[in-house]
């Protein structure tokens, strides 16, 4: 989508752009290119230092992680144009990834759904909230749950999303 929104954008219209995307991070991008925010619209991943986010229930059995297998956690704040769009934890598995994946990751501001994308992940669903939920900033207008899971049906990562009243802001 090309043209700007003209209207005051909703949390409905925000909703729907973030529903017909498996990644957040390609939904955010439609999202800052309807609403003007940066032309290109680029999301960019600020990692944050490690928080004492909890743990969610089942994380090892929700990944299906093996005895073998660890799995590692990236917080971080998406933005565009200057304007944090959301903040996020991502619990995931590295080794359903590639070396280079995991490289990018480590040391990029590149966001995970872009890092990932090769892999064909399918996003399921598996919460959403208006406002805020534990660990999410005060202006959060909508926090999701949800799995991303690849082709073969194994889960790649458990994410929980915050994203923030920058989102429907009025433009300046």
């Amino acid at each position: 989508m090309a043209s700007t929104m003209t209207a005051t954008p909703t949390l409905a219209d925000f909703e729907a752009t973030l529903r017909r995307h498996d990644s957040a991070t390609l939904a955010l991008e439609e999202w800052c290119t309807i609403r003007g925010l940066a032309y290109p619209a680029r999301v960019t991943a600020q990692t944050l230092a490690q928080t004492n986010a909890a743990l969610p229930a089942n994380l090892h059995e929700a990944l299906g992680i093996a005895s073998d297998e660890a799995f590692a956690l990236r917080n971080v704040r998406l933005s565009c144009g200057g304007a944090v769009l959301s903040v996020a934890w991502n619990w995931y598995v590295p080794s359903r990834l590639t070396a280079p994946m995991n490289e990018a990751l480590a040391r990029s501001d590149a966001p995970f759904g872009k890092v990932v994308a090769p892999l064909g992940f399918r996003r399921k669903s598996l919460s959403m909230v208006a406002g805020p939920a534990e660990n999410c900033p005060a202006d959060t207008i909508s926090t999701h749950q949800a799995m991303l899971v690849l082709p073969d049906g194994r889960p790649l990562a458990y994410l929980v999303e915050c994203y923030t009243a920058a989102n429907l802001a009025p433009l300046r």
